[in-house]
């Protein structure tokens, strides 16, 4: 079944937030969040066939972005060629998806994935784009291709590589945040290594959330957290004091401990990203992640 969007109206909305897919859609990503904590990215953390397989799959899109060069032009965002690199990873997903997912489901796997990338006509992304990554990996999850042991790799390995693989399109492509500062602004794209992040350093018994402002403490352990190597990103690429920047990274750093960041978020993500009817009336139902809202015409749902 190709998914179809469900979600039009607030009604809609509610009546998702108290659906069966909303409630896998969140114990999912509290199972992958419980997998990391106290696990650092540097620890030695085995690949099975499938996480693999996911990570070739992450490799061809990364090559895909390399070999479509931008465009030249003066415009600050959303390069036109990011259209290309969409469109061709659209025509080779279905063939790259039939390494590991079953034939009758790729053209509905393959439309999660597709929908991580970004928005084709806008060239932009955001944390729904992000949303539809978890679901990607949600749909695996349902069709018993990932196992509960993966999910550690799942999270370091896969979802980190997707971090940078979004990265590279950002910046070649110039996508432009959806909504305002990514809804949020912990970056203006990502949500989810920032959670992820906060998990693995929740049992720390030195590092504090704090710690973010010690510009030595964010080089050395940048490579073992990814929340400090996201703080480190956004340093990067941004001017100025993380205090204006990233105002809401800033008023984090003043929780007392990083299990109250960590849970902190997840709230955050269930009122900021499932509760908003801007990022979820575009998310897509089908068999795997399957809702239905109220009377929506086909033309509407396809659309």
């Amino acid at each position: 079944m190709i998914p179809v969007r469900q979600i039009l109206t607030p009604e809609d909305l509610v009546l998702f937030q108290e659906s069966t897919a909303c409630s896998e859609i969140l114990s999912f990503l509290g199972a992958l969040n419980d997998s990391v904590i106290g696990v650092k990215t540097t620890d030695a953390i085995g690949d099975s066939e499938i996480i693999q397989k996911l990570l070739c799959l992450l490799e061809a899109i990364q090559q895909t972005n390399k070999d479509i060069k931008p465009i030249e032009t003066n415009s600050r965002f959303g390069n036109a060629a990011f259209r290309d690199f969409y469109d061709m990873v659209e025509q080779k997903l279905p063939t790259w998806l039939a390494e590991f997912v079953p034939a009758e489901h790729i053209e509905e796997v393959s439309k999660y994935a597709q929908e991580s990338f970004g928005n084709r006509r806008r060239i932009d992304y955001g944390t729904g784009h992000e949303l539809n990554f978890l679901s990607f990996l949600l749909c695996l999850d349902k069709l018993e291709l990932i196992k509960r042991e993966d999910y550690a790799a799942l999270v370091i390995h896969v979802f980190f590589q997707y971090v940078h693989v979004m990265r590279g399109l950002q910046m070649s492509y110039w996508l432009e945040p959806a909504g305002s500062h990514g809804v949020w602004g912990l970056d203006d794209y990502q949500f989810l290594p920032f959670l992820f992040g906060a998990g693995q350093l929740r049992p720390h018994k030195h590092l504090r959330p704090k710690s973010i402002h010690n510009a030595d403490i964010l080089e050395e352990f940048s490579k073992d957290y990814m929340y400090f190597e996201s703080v480190l990103f956004v340093n990067s690429i941004k001017t100025g004091s993380i205090r204006w920047h990233s105002p809401m990274i800033d008023d984090i750093s003043g929780a007392k401990s990083w299990e109250k960041v960590n849970l902190g978020l997840i709230k955050m993500f269930r009122a900021e990203v499932i509760g908003k009817l801007p990022i979820m009336q575009h998310f897509m139902f089908g068999s795997l992640i399957s809702f239905t809202g109220g009377s929506m015409p086909a033309d509407v749902a396809h659309g």
